[in-house]
């Protein structure tokens, strides 16, 4: 049996009681006072062999970097593992989901999504350190605190860190029970169309009105037409606003729209798409707001280069490792963005990420684990 792998499987006791520990310590994004005590409980436990550095969040938690203390001399460029502090469960969610171990699992908020992958890293960054295998690059963690609503705060200090890395592993939860890493990731926007119309009473003056409401589902079904199945191109409306009472012909009318573009020249032509919205009413105005919020991450020859040295490394474990993709999107966007290799979905197996029955795959701790050390020793 590898030697990663069987130092890992001595260890795992000691990893599922500190993941344990971070289920534990829930960290929803609106609880900035809640995060920060996931850092200082996370800093606290890898300060021993880490050096730690803390950033301000603004409205969210701090977020968070561990410097390991790893085996090698002259290390050249680094390695950036990165991953998120934050949750989507509320606090209190552990007297509905407690943590547990059953079945095969481990089960409670926020174990798959993703502290099983940071607790993973640091177990793997523990082994290259007690086994003596020399690293070639600094390896630095950073989990920040605003993932799970889009990385606002934190996206500047993210491509700061990857543009100064030859490799990112972002340690959110493979695809399906498998654990497929993810080699691609579609792009995420939101666009606002709002449209404003002519009030009016709609039984004394009906026809001096121009509703804003039978406006907006004239571009809805304009909107509906974006939509590229062959391209993977999405666009949903998602939300509708408008009008105030029944007897009133609407002022006003909104609709929210999510985009899913696997490429970037995608988002370029929906771009125009948007803009080019006309009005068929003449007496109604469209207002149009919005961007991608975060970039594709396209299946790159960086990319391909990256997953193939870990698909590698996981047959040495035992392991048939097989790529994916997804219409979701992580803070790997924004570094395979850069143009730096990157490498998603290589923290837990599992599956219910978002939903009551999140869980992880006990089995599937060791060889992860040891995985990430291997990988990061092979950089």
């Amino acid at each position: 049996m590898d030697s990663v792998l069987t130092h890992v499987k001595k260890q795992q006791p000691a990893l599922i009681a500190f993941l344990k520990q971070l289920v534990e310590c829930e960290s929803p994004t609106d609880s900035p006072a809640a995060v920060n005590r996931f850092v200082e409980l996370f800093a606290g436990s890898v300060s021993p062999f880490a050096k730690i550095r803390t950033f301000p969040g603004g409205a969210y938690g701090k977020h968070l970097q561990c410097e390991f203390q790893l085996p090698g001399s002259r290390k050249q460029g680094r390695i950036l593992g990165l991953g998120h502090s934050d949750t989507v469960w509320p606090l209190g969610t552990l007297k509905q989901m407690p943590w547990r171990n059953g079945k095969g699992r481990l089960w409670g908020p926020g174990v798959l999504d993703m502290k099983s992958g940071v607790a993973f890293f640091v177990f793997a960054m523990r082994a290259l350190r007690e086994l003596d295998i020399p690293v070639s690059r600094k390896v630095v963690l950073q989990l920040v605190s605003d993932e799970e609503v889009g990385s606002h705060s934190s996206r500047e200090l993210t491509e700061k860190e990857a543009s100064r890395s030859v490799a990112v592993l972002v340690l959110e939860p493979g695809t399906g029970l498998a654990g497929k890493p993810k080699t691609a990731r579609k792009g995420v926007g939101r666009y606002q169309v709002k449209v404003t119309g002519v009030p009016s009473h709609s039984g004394v003056d009906f026809a001096a009105g121009a509703s804003a409401v039978l406006e907006l589902a004239r571009q809805i079904e304009k909107i509906r037409t974006f939509t590229n199945l062959d391209r993977g191109v999405t666009v949903n409306v998602g939300v509708i606003r408008g009008g105030t009472r029944s007897n009133v012909v609407p002022a006003e009318a909104v609709a929210e729209c999510d985009i899913r573009v696997p490429r970037l020249s995608d988002h370029a032509v929906l771009e125009r798409k948007f803009r080019a919205l006309r009005s068929t009413d003449p007496r109604c105005r469209i207002e149009l707001t919005g961007e991608l919020n975060r970039p594709p991450m396209e299946r790159t020859p960086g990319v391909v280069k990256l997953f193939q040295t870990a698909r590698k490394l996981a047959a040495d474990l035992g392991v048939e490792l097989e790529e994916s993709s997804t219409g979701g999107a992580s803070d790997g966007n924004f570094t395979a963005a850069l143009g730096i290799p990157t490498i998603d979905g290589i923290g837990g197996v599992g599956e219910g990420a978002h939903a009551v029955n999140e869980s992880i795959l006990i089995n599937r701790i060791a060889d992860r684990t040891a995985l990430l050390a291997k990988l990061v020793a092979a950089i």
